[in-house]
């Protein structure tokens, strides 16, 4: 048959590139990152580069927060493809029901309440005759009945794919926007380390408290070990592991070897759990901070806590407080 042309419509915008996510509106920037503790005297070189750094890690974790809604989006897209499919593949069977089933009942227009009466040979074979051509009408009316549904519910995902394929083009311009954005801010931010003096650079990379640090037992405990673990490791944007990380990626490895999946980016990860007060806070739990959401680091005890700085810091152990202003704390186990 004839393809339905808001089917033609959809297969033409899901193309290989409409296939990605809905973001949604722009994302607001936020200033926001670790703020690795300044002296009093701190140079200007140092300021800026502090200020530029905590910008580029704001538009980091904004870039991964586009690009975890990219594959969240890629799943809906491919659902509403197999659901058109199968709407397709409904019409396609009920049209050749419908077709045969009026074919049958014009034919059946020949034989009415007369012609039956007068060829039956009992009362029995009348009645058998007269119910063999109401299931015929029922039948082709039911069939019909079901076209029609399936041809509406293929125009409705249709609309919704469509909508969704024109959004998704829009994303994918705003992603890149912010690529080229963030790769500019960490430009900026590393020429400034480049600008610091000898001295500077030392004390930012200066890795902490080394020592052994107990962790409870059960799988907050796991997950502490491993970020512990981590100190000493160099903050990449954007990083995964197992040698570099930026501030999310480490909470998310920390607790995936405990057995235990959270989101990618630090909002994803000031959701999950429940919320728990500055007074309760205790080992493993993460700690978000800045109004924006943008940093997190997981907490050793109530005073102490571990995470990934930003570039040009190792990661390492601070004092909670002095890492930034302290958004929302979740408690993924317990």
């Amino acid at each position: 048959m004839a393809s339905n042309p808001a089917l033609r419509t959809v297969r033409a915008a899901l193309t290989a590139t409409a296939v990605t996510a809905l973001v949604g509106a722009a994302m607001p920037f936020h200033h926001a990152a670790a703020d690795p503790v300044l002296p009093p005297n701190a140079s200007d070189a140092l300021k800026k580069y502090n200020e530029l750094s905590m910008q580029a890690e704001a538009l980091n974790e904004e870039h991964l927060r586009a690009q975890e809604a990219l594959g969240t989006a890629q799943g809906a897209l491919d659902q509403a493809n197999r659901d058109l499919a199968g709407a397709q593949q409904a019409q396609e069977a009920l049209r050749g029901q419908v077709d045969l089933l009026t074919e049958a009942s014009f034919e059946g227009a020949r034989f009415n309440q007369l012609s039956a009466l007068l060829v039956s040979d009992s009362q029995q074979d009348f009645l058998n005759r007269m119910s063999a051509l109401g299931v015929l009408a029922g039948g082709n009316a039911e069939a019909l009945q079901g076209l029609s549904d399936a041809v509406n519910q293929a125009n409705d995902a249709a609309h919704r794919a469509t909508e969704a394929a024109g959004a998704a083009n829009q994303a994918i311009i705003d992603i890149d926007q912010r690529k080229i954005a963030l790769d500019g801010q960490i430009t900026d931010a590393r020429n400034a380390y480049r600008s610091l003096s000898a001295s500077e650079r030392a004390s930012l990379n200066a890795a902490g408290d080394m020592s052994a640090i107990p962790v409870p037992a059960g799988q907050a405990g796991q997950a502490l070990a491993f970020a512990l673990a981590q100190r000493g490791k160099s903050y990449v944007y954007g990083s995964n592991g197992p040698n570099t990380w930026d501030c999310s990626s480490l909470m998310q490895a920390a607790y995936r070897t405990a057995g235990i999946s959270i989101p990618r980016t630090t909002y994803g990860q000031a959701t999950i759990g429940r919320s728990v007060s500055r007074n309760e806070v205790r080992a493993g739990d993460l700690v978000i901070y800045y109004s924006g959401q943008t940093h997190v680091s997981m907490a050793i005890d109530g005073i102490r806590a571990v995470h990934a700085s930003t570039e040009g810091v190792p990661v390492k152990v601070q004092d909670i407080d002095s890492i930034g202003p302290i958004s929302v704390i979740r408690r993924v186990v317990g």
